[in-house]
């Protein structure tokens, strides 16, 4: 029988999903980018504690979000190291296809704003806040 992490790797690996998150027989699926599926996934107030989760890319701002998921386990194509601490100090099992020092910005010439906003917050729920503040941001720039 596949376990609820098999089925959100092999979902993520054969689809053009950004992440998968599976518990029992019920699967979320998303296509966009960025942390904005996991910030609607925590407003949406959706019980997805114990939930497998795999995901494209996974730097600190979004391990920060599975964490106020309260999903059990992420598997990452792409990991950052500080995704991988946050990960360790809430006890959440992660494995990963690559290990990266940090997440690039989309234009490739820096660290993701993402990551910039949560780099010096270790609690989620400051984090969220800094992530909230820093799309508010980028879609006033826009």
């Amino acid at each position: 029988m596949t376990t609820d992490f098999e089925r959100a790797k092999t979902l993520l690996s054969d689809n053009n999903y950004t992440c998968v998150l599976c518990k029992n027989d019920k699967i979320i699926t998303s296509t966009k980018r960025g942390v904005k599926p996991l910030v609607e996934l925590v407003d949406s107030s959706e019980n997805l504690n114990g939930f497998s989760a795999a995901d494209k890319i996974v730097g600190k701002a979004a391990a920060l979000l599975y964490v106020l998921l309260g999903v059990k386990e992420v598997y990452a194509q792409v990991l950052s190291r500080a995704g991988a601490e946050v990960f360790s100090k809430y006890k959440i099992a992660c494995e990963y296809g690559e290990l990266t020092e940090n997440i690039i910005n989309r234009n490739g010439d820096g660290i993701c704003p993402m990551e910039k906003a949560v780099q010096e917050i270790d609690d989620p729920a400051l984090g969220l806040k800094a992530m909230r503040n820093k799309l508010a941001m980028i879609s006033r720039t826009k």
